[in-house]
């Protein structure tokens, strides 16, 4: 019989991205780039597409978010 298995999060795995192994680091999107960008500056927009890392004080949380990925 298998044994039992913790859900991945859905909307955590959506979001993130791991960059290696277990202990790798953990890639994300930066915010403020859905909407009213009319009054953000090219340079801001662009500083937006660039990902970010996860930082190390959220990887206990965010690793019991995505115990299999």
């Amino acid at each position: 019989m298998a044994s039992d298995r913790m859900k991945t999060n859905s909307s955590a795995k959506k979001r993130f991205r791991r960059s290696g192994g277990k202990n790798a680091l953990v890639k994300r999107g930066k915010a403020y780039r859905r909407h009213l960008l009319t009054k953000k500056s090219a340079k801001c927009k662009r500083d937006l597409r660039q990902g970010a890392y996860i930082s190390k004080t959220d990887m206990p949380h965010i690793n019991s978010l995505l115990p299999y990925h």
